[in-house]
């Protein structure tokens, strides 16, 4: 019953986050290209003001003989687009991460991976979060002082899941007693309001919250493939004509994005079964002389 009651919230979900995406025709008035306008000036003006104290693993109020972070070369930014809108999402590397040499002598059929997740990948976590009020006042919300699995499909804040892409995992050092990690990501991701809740308001934070994570990463569980169909999530947006959020790429228009879909193209014949050269990728499978480019895993005219 449980696993039942998930699997329906999961895809309502689901359904929710593909309706109100930009394509649908749904109109939202709110002018979120001047919010984030207004955030990022905001952002600039904590980051001008404030500076990170190794000491404390703290963002403080800036002090003479200390580096604002706006000038600390360990404040980094990538730029994001989402439903049209530039964003530009600050992220403090403290430290990348260490994972552990990987022991794989059976080679996999799907790229070598470097140790940062994808925006699709299960990763294990701590954080402290918080929200800037003003653009000089931050106020702390939450804890998670226990090591968390976290899958993306149950991750509002888009921001988060790109903020992570930074760093590494550790080393997991355990002998006996509780599973612990050394030498894992560590940093602060500062997130815009429009890549997290955006004008919504939540139980703990007001409407166009501007986020602050202080972040640990443990572990990565690197190829999460969803709904198990031979392909790990992060890869099922590669060969879609569709837009390149992975939330929205859906081949067959069933509503269900194709990292969740056992059946990319609807034909019948589930995706894992669809890789007629039997090397583990139905991606490099084209039986069909009329579309040369379009593996069989996205044609339904094969089967």
């Amino acid at each position: 019953m449980i696993k039942l009651k998930h699997i329906i919230l999961v895809a309502i979900a689901s359904i929710f986050i593909y309706a109100c995406s930009s394509n649908n025709g749904l109109v939202d008035e709110f002018d979120h290209e001047g919010q984030a306008v207004i955030d990022n000036d905001t952002l600039v003006k904590y980051l001008t003001n404030h500076y990170y104290d190794a000491t404390i693993d703290s963002i403080k109020p800036l002090i003479t003989g200390e580096t604002a972070l706006i000038d600390d070369s360990k404040l980094k930014t990538q730029d994001i687009t989402e439903n049209d809108i530039d964003y530009k999402l600050y992220y403090y590397v403290e430290r990348e991460g260490t994972p552990a040499p990987k022991l794989d002598v059976i080679p996999e059929p799907y790229p070598e991976r470097d140790g940062f997740p994808t925006v699709l990948d299960s990763i294990l976590v701590t954080y402290h979060l918080g929200y800037l009020s003003t653009a000089t006042t931050y106020e702390a919300v939450q804890e998670l002082n226990t090591a968390t699995w976290f899958d993306p499909i149950t991750v509002f804040v888009r921001g988060w899941l790109y903020g992570f892409t930074h760093f590494k995992g550790g080393e997991n050092n355990t002998v006996n007693g509780p599973i612990t990690y050394e030498n894992g990501g560590k940093g602060v991701l500062i997130i815009p309001s429009g890549l997290a809740y955006r004008n919504l308001t939540t139980i703990i934070l007001p409407a166009n919250s501007n986020l602050i994570y202080y972040v640990n990463l443990f572990d990565v569980a690197e190829n999460t493939d969803h709904d198990l169909d031979g392909l790990p999530s992060y890869l099922e947006i590669e060969d879609a004509t569709v837009e390149s959020d992975p939330r929205f790429v859906d081949t067959d228009g069933d509503l269900f994005a194709n990292y969740r879909d056992s059946d990319d193209d609807n034909d019948g014949v589930l995706t894992k079964d669809e890789d007629t050269n039997d090397d583990g990728d139905p991606r490099n499978d084209f039986s069909d002389p009329s579309n040369p480019t379009v593996p069989d895993y996205l044609n339904r005219n094969i089967k």
